[in-house]
This record gives C-alpha cells, sequence and structure tokens, in this order.
C-alpha cells in the first residue's frame, strides 16, 4: 500500500503535476504523549534531515489525564534511557569516508528516490497506528476508571436508599407497637 502510493506520488511529481508532498501523520512518543506532524517529504531538500513543518503535541490538561491513565493501567510512563548506546553508536557514524559509488549519484538518486519516499510513508502509516493504539488504550483505561468510579456511586446510592428503606420499617414497626 505505501509503496504503491510512492509510485503515484512520484509520477505526479515528476510530471509536475504537483511541486510538493507533505506527510500528515500522529508521531508516537509514548503511551501518553502523541504529536500530529506535516513532515514535507518531496522535494527533498536535506538528505537525512526531514523538514518537519508543524508539530501539535498534547495539552497539559490531556497530558495529565493521559498520566493518570497510564498508572491505572500500570503502563511505564519514563522513556528508556539510551544516553549510552547512542553515544556508542554514534562513534561508528563519525568517521570521516569519501564513498565511491558503482552508479552514477544521478542514477543511484533515482533508484533510490521511490525507497525513500515508500519508506517514510510507511513509517508515517506506522506512527500513526501506533499512536492510535496507544490513544485507544488511554481512552479505554479512562473509561474502565470512569465506569469503576459510577459503579461506587450508584452502589453507595442504592446502599444509601436500602438502609433509609430498612430504617423506616423499623421505625413504622417500633411506632405500631408504641402505638399499642
Amino acid at each position: 500500500m505505501a509503496s504503491e502510493l510512492a509510485e503515484r506520488v512520484i509520477e505526479r511529481y515528476a510530471r509536475e503535476e504537483i511541486d510538493s508532498v507533505y506527510l500528515v501523520y500522529n508521531e508516537f512518543k509514548s503511551v501518553i504523549a502523541q504529536r500530529l506532524l506535516v513532515e514535507q517529504v518531496l522535494p527533498i531538500e536535506h538528505i537525512g534531515a526531514p523538514e518537519v513543518r508543524q508539530a501539535e503535541g498534547m495539552t497539559q490538561k490531556e497530558k495529565e489525564r493521559a498520566l493518570e491513565a497510564a498508572k491505572g493501567a500500570g503502563v511505564g510512563i519514563r522513556p528508556a534511557d539510551t544516553r549510552e548506546i547512542d553515544a556508542e553508536a554514534a562513534r561508528f557514524a563519525s568517521a570521516p569516508v569519501d564513498y565511491i559509488y558503482e552508479q552514477p549519484a544521478a542514477e543511484l538518486f533515482r533508484s533510490l528516490l521511490p525507497k525513500y519516499v515508500g519508506i517514510q510513508i510507511f513509517r508515517g502509516l506506522q506512527e500513526s497506528v501506533a499512536a492510535e493504539h496507544a490513544a485507544r488504550m488511554t481512552a479505554m483505561d479512562a473509561a474502565t476508571n470512569n465506569a469503576t468510579d459510577m459503579i461506587d456511586s450508584l452502589t453507595l446510592a442504592m446502599n444509601r436508599a436500602r438502609q433509609a428503606k430498612i430504617t423506616k420499617e423499623i421505625i413504622e414497626i417500633v411506632s405500631g407497637a408504641a402505638a399499642q
């Protein structure tokens, strides 16, 4: 699906029917944090650096509600500390190497461009699906908590009404016995 969509987008871009392509998706940050991104896919301005045009995060109230839901579900809310792994990976990427390509750069770029656009579209779809699942999980946990609170409230109201009825019956029995 993503590759087919990428092919159609590239065809329209190559025929100059469109002058740019933007991908709008929900980025999955964690179970309680997602944000809406608008990312420019074509034209590619900087290779390896996506051009984020707009990003919208959750409001503070939404974050607080999601945090409470995550706590209730027993979900970890702190992201894993990956600083050591990132530092180790950065060591390998810092070697200044001049690469020699077997194909001319333009030909190589023409063959890689469809794959790049397809991967970007696929990544956006996967991020959105993950964010949707997280949002559903948070919403279901909040609904479960609300239902539990409602059940507790209704049980308390029912017990009070039953107690009032029993007390009224006892008062009527005692009043009837006292009247005789």
